[in-house]
């Protein structure tokens, strides 16, 4: 779980597939993980606040750094600040959510966007208050770190709001 949680953030961001020997053939080998072969995981309290749901996690095997997640939040459901030693990517696959850096404004994210946080830039990312959100978040490891965690993110941060026009779906 810890393996798979720093991998995640996604947010770790996300490992869990187990990984082939680096010596065998298979680290070589295509590797297809069938769609509900691994079960869903909850997101921790300990990094989110709100019902978030953890889907597939994928890491590469031999020398690849990359992994990530599909990670789903119910509305006002978030991640706590934190960074990736080597950036992040979220690719926001349905509803309506908020990405916000340390010090900056919070941005209105929706299906069909695209988010880079750049490395070592405090965040935190989750769903609208009232609309449930879900990316799939991709990082690469740095000498085996994915993600390093923070505090949780206030209630008076989170309903900082800049956009407060209806979400469409």
């Amino acid at each position: 779980m810890k393996k798979l949680l720093a991998a995640v953030s996604t947010a770790g961001l996300l490992a869990g597939s187990a990984l082939a020997d680096e010596g065998g053939a298979e680290a070589w080998a295509v590797r297809v993980t069938r769609a509900g072969s691994q079960a869903s995981v909850a997101g921790p309290a300990s990094f989110f606040t709100g019902r978030v749901r953890i889907d597939g996690p994928f890491s590469g095997s031999g020398g690849a750094r990359a992994g990530g997640a599909s990670v789903t939040f119910e509305p006002g459901a978030r991640t706590a600040w934190h960074t990736h030693p080597l950036g992040q990517t979220l690719i926001v696959t349905a509803g309506a959510g908020q990405v916000q850096q340390w010090g900056g404004p919070v941005q209105t994210i929706r299906a069909g966007d695209t988010v880079w946080i750049p490395p070592g830039v405090k965040h935190w990312h989750g769903a609208a208050p009232t609309t449930a959100m879900s990316h799939i978040a991709i990082a690469e490891a740095l000498e085996g770190k994915v993600v390093d965690w923070l505090e949780q993110v206030s209630e008076s941060q989170y309903s900082v709001q800049l956009d407060t026009a209806p979400v469409a779906q």
